[in-house]
């Protein structure tokens, strides 16, 4: 991670607009000056660090100031400035506000705080305008934490944490109500800068800001279930900042005034930059309070919420450590005015905003494959006959062989048979004299179709390929079945990534062992990899990655005819590349074709009968009770309507996970209820 930062840290900076003398453009210029609206009694410890605006949770909820004291812990004002309540909490270095939590079926105001004597993370609610510990624990974090700031995730409302250290660690925690109607918390991930980080600030759409002391503003991407992408927002000597920033806030004042504020601590003034047109650098002002220039701002908080007529547009409100052990509130109305900007419509935190589209979480998944980096791929489902519980998953490490899974994601069997890229089975498969269960998967190692029995009684794999049966492929890539309902054949198809796409015939080889012979020959334009074979209506859906979701033919002479079910182009809720897909069986040649769409870490349902209607996207978010997090870069999945045991009785969507986080560990497989996505989407069940 640290080597992507310093690139990030190298390009950045290229793109940082260079001054005459070297020094940036907030020094050279005069910054106009704006008299605080709001001063707040110096705590009674003599120190402080950080403060937030609580609006309350109504519209009429009477706004309050809580500051940080150290070991004064927390300190509430009134916006008059007075103060109202002290609340221990340890040596309080950190706070930040988010609302309407559900707790116990009621919507609470929560605050997070970092205790920095025993560097943990410490919750609270708004009770009467007065924190109270809320937390089931204390939450540990094992570094030196310097401060914290919370995001609620529009996607699904999830609640996140996230504190940052001495040593420019970065660690993420999901928040979510137990039980017993406490707050707890598990960590996401945790990632680290070369040096001090000082603050954080962050909103719904997982824009993440931190303020790296010495060396600049970053910007990542907050969704654990996205990359980070880390970029240098401004920095030292080459942007508009000195030698230190020590604070950043998000100003959201609508349309055309959503802005970043940072503290540029040793110069004395506050940069504003335009989050609408990619963190653009706007102007710097200075700060005054009762005549008296403040010198050295720190952590910052800020709020469109009206606070009266003094404050219509909101406050930004900056910790004064050096001048005064209190907190400044200037008006976001007079930093406007000072620099010809529209300070826009107030906005509420506390509105809910509608997620964008459904979303489901997942109820079990698998120990993590061995293989580090992008190693699991593809499932395949095996619904026992007599006892769901017994039902078995059967997936593939690319870097190293075959699993099979049981219900409740344990390890059966592994076998480190290569590099197995996808997988697909069958029953019924007559083989000396027996109906088997057939599995078939794409062997990257020895470019061959490797051919498995599964042994419904051992729980396991048995190799019955008839020696190597090579594909004559370069890479043998995606891989799908197919069971003729003219024939009663079994099929097997495999793609390449330059679109070549063969089927073979699976043949009884007479010594109890299976051998392919090629029976037609394809190509789709470009690289494709995900199939599912319809063994009702005898199609085969192809999905060509960055162009199409295809329908042909499944026959071996059913030739190169294609008709687009969706294209890329066409729908804005499906971003390539087109991964796996799969096929919900409602009987009668009726169902759903539900395909991974991966740009987007989300899910696209068709009707399998009739024009193939799109239907809606889902997404598989975190689920924090549990400790399961979302599903995101989804390669494989595989679809089932077969009742697979409890939790399962209609069936599952099973889908790996590119990005297994909550905490990061290596690739795995999720099992996702179907009655949940049906639910969700409106759908029917089996």
């Amino acid at each position: 991670m640290k080597t992507l930062l310093l690139y990030s840290v190298a390009t950045s900076l290229a793109l940082l607009p260079a001054t005459g003398t070297g020094k940036s453009a907030a020094r050279d210029a005069a910054a106009p000056v704006v008299q605080a609206s709001l001063q707040t009694q110096a705590t009674r410890s003599g120190k402080t660090d950080a403060s937030v605006i609580v609006t309350g949770t109504s519209p009429s909820a009477v706004p309050h100031v809580v500051a940080t004291a150290a070991l004064g812990g927390l300190e509430v004002y009134g916006v008059d400035g007075q103060r109202q309540a002290s609340v221990p909490a340890g040596e309080v270095a950190g706070v930040d506000v988010s609302y309407d939590f559900p707790i116990a079926g009621r919507p609470r105001t929560v605050l997070a705080a970092v205790d920095a004597t025993g560097n943990r993370l410490r919750l609270f609610t708004m009770d009467g305008g007065v924190p109270v510990e809320a937390g089931a624990r204390a939450i540990p974090l094992g570094f030196a934490v310097e401060g914290v700031c919370l995001f609620r995730q529009r996607l699904d409302d999830a609640l996140y944490a996230v504190a940052v250290g001495d040593g420019g660690e970065v660690d993420q925690q999901m928040i979510y109500a137990t039980a017993e109607g406490k707050l707890d918390a598990r960590q996401v991930r945790r990632i680290s800068l070369p040096s001090k980080l000082k603050q954080c600030t962050a909103d719904g759409d997982g824009n993440l800001y931190v303020a790296e002391q010495a060396v600049g503003i970053w910007h990542l991407d907050g969704n654990p279930e996205a990359d980070l992408s880390a970029t240098l927002v401004d920095a030292p000597r080459l942007g508009h900042l000195g030698k230190k920033v020590e604070g950043v806030a998000l100003y959201d004042g609508g349309k055309g005034s959503r802005w970043l504020l940072a503290a540029d601590t040793s110069e004395g003034r506050i940069n504003l930059y335009d989050r609408a047109d990619h963190d653009a650098y706007l102007g710097s002002f200075a700060v005054t309070a009762q005549g008296k220039p403040l010198d050295g701002p720190g952590p910052l908080f800020a709020t469109s919420v009206a606070l009266g007529a003094k404050l219509p547009h909101g406050v930004l409100l900056i910790s004064d450590e050096d001048g005064g052990a209190n907190h400044k509130g200037v008006s976001m109305a007079d930093v406007a005015r000072a620099l010809k900007l529209q300070p826009g419509t107030p906005q509420d935190p506390r509105a809910a905003a509608k997620p964008p589209l459904a979303t489901v979480t997942a109820l079990v998944e698998t120990v993590p494959v061995a293989s580090f980096g992008d190693a699991a791929d593809d499932p395949a489902i095996w619904a026992h006959p007599t006892d769901p519980a017994k039902s078995l998953i059967v997936a593939t490490d690319k870097k190293a062989g075959m699993f099979v899974y049981d219900m409740q994601g344990k390890v059966v069997q592994f076998r480190p048979d290569g590099k197995m890229n996808n997988t697909d089975l069958r029953d019924g498969f007559p083989l000396g004299g027996d109906k088997v269960t057939l599995v078939t998967a794409s062997d990257r190692t020895h470019k061959s179709v490797a051919i498995y029995r599964l042994d419904p009684d051992r729980r396991e794999l048995v190799d019955v390929a008839d020696g190597v049966q090579a594909t004559g492929m370069a890479d043998p890539y995606g891989l799908c079945m197919y069971r003729s309902p003219k024939s009663a054949k079994t099929y097997v198809f495999i793609n390449t990534g330059d679109g070549l796409m063969r089927q073979w015939e699976l043949l009884d080889a007479g010594n109890g062992r299976v051998r392919i012979k090629q029976v037609r020959e394809f190509r789709m334009a470009s690289q494709a990899e995900g199939c599912v074979a319809d063994d009702a209506s005898g199609a085969l859906y192809v999905g060509e990655e960055d162009v199409a979701l295809w329908k042909m033919d499944a026959e071996p002479d059913g030739g190169n005819a294609m008709t687009a079910i969706d294209r890329v182009a066409d729908n804005k809720a499906i971003r390539d590349d087109l991964e796996g897909v799969g096929i919900y069986d409602l009987g009668g040649g009726r169902g759903y074709i539900v395909v991974s769409s991966q740009g987007n870490n989300t899910y696209a349902v068709y009707r399998r009968e009739g024009d193939h209607a799109y239907l809606g996207s889902f997404a598989v978010v975190a689920d924090g009770a549990r400790g399961i997090d979302g599903i995101s870069e989804t390669d494989g999945l595989e679809v089932t309507s077969r009742n697979l045991g409890p939790g399962f009785e209609h069936g599952a969507m099973i889908a790996q996970d590119g990005r297994n986080v909550l905490p990061t560990q290596n690739q795995n497989y999720k099992y996702v209820p179907w009655e949940s996505i049906a639910r969700a989407l409106k759908l029917e069940m089996r």
